[in-house]
């Protein structure tokens, strides 16, 4: 007689995360303890997200704790998207707007041309709208036209010229969709992941590729071509004109020969 041994599964969800796994982007120091901030389940994926705690506390430097960040948020000082949010794992992603009323502080979340997460301080007008990528159009099963966005939103009776990989403009207070970016030859793009994440330019050319991932190739302002994912692209303006106001670099990345000049430039080597 052998007893059978069978391989025990978790059990429920993981609560924690240690900080030598966190994503890299969050530049959360190695030493500095054991323990990371675990983003709560929400619109944005685990390591494609920024959770409040890390925005308060290692990027503005509002708090010096996690505790502190959980008093700010527990105060309701902290919107994302126009909605208090009171979790301090919150995830806020890609193109969220964080508003803090106290402090007079409006952020968009981009991506600077390393790929990391940029607080990128934006004026009250153009915090009352986001941009929002279409993942996916369908009718439900009470056929109504539907289409849902990269940040979970799912928006009913959408305009019929939507279709996915195009962008659309939403309006924060109401939820309702005001423009559409087509996904066309020409847009202007930033890229939201792989190694060229963060970099912005225009649309060049689209292979498809039956079964396997479509590639586009990208041309960005001072010249530079590059090649990527079509799922990796999010349609940011037409022609030479964004949505959004663009961080600083403007998504043109530079070699490191151009960055050390730079640096030996303002007297820092």
């Amino acid at each position: 007689f052998v007893e059978e041994v069978y391989p025990t599964m978790a059990r429920g969800p993981k609560k924690h995360l240690k900080r030598l796994n966190a994503p890299r982007h969050w530049n959360l120091g190695k030493m500095a303890g054991v323990w990371a901030p675990r983003p709560s389940t929400g619109p944005h994926k685990m390591r494609e997200c920024l959770p409040i705690s890390v925005v308060l506390r290692d990027r503005l430097k509002y708090a010096l704790t996690g505790k502190e960040c959980m008093q700010i948020c527990m105060e309701r000082c902290v919107k994302v998207d126009g909605k208090v949010r009171t979790d301090f794992n919150y995830p806020a992603g890609f193109m969220d707007v964080i508003e803090l009323e106290k402090s007079g502080d409006r952020f968009c979340l981009l991506f600077d041309t390393k790929g990391r997460f940029v607080l990128h301080r934006i004026n009250r007008e153009e915090s009352t709208y986001k941009l929002c990528r279409v993942n996916k159009v369908f009718i439900s099963g009470k056929k109504i036209p539907v289409l849902v966005t990269h940040d979970g939103r799912t928006i009913r009776y959408p305009d019929p010229d939507v279709k996915v990989n195009d962008t659309i403009k939403v309006d924060i207070a109401t939820g309702k969709m005001s423009d559409i970016l087509k996904f066309e030859l020409g847009s202007m793009v930033m890229l939201t992941k792989g190694r060229n994440a963060g970099r912005v330019g225009t649309l060049q050319h689209i292979e498809r590729h039956e079964g396997s991932f479509d590639i586009v190739t990208i041309k960005d302002s001072k010249g530079n071509t590059f090649a990527t994912r079509l799922g990796n692209v999010f349609v940011i303006g037409s022609a030479n004109q964004p949505q959004v106001t663009l961080p600083k670099g403007r998504g043109i990345k530079k070699t490191i020969l151009q960055e050390r000049a730079e640096a030996e430039a303002r007297g820092e080597l």
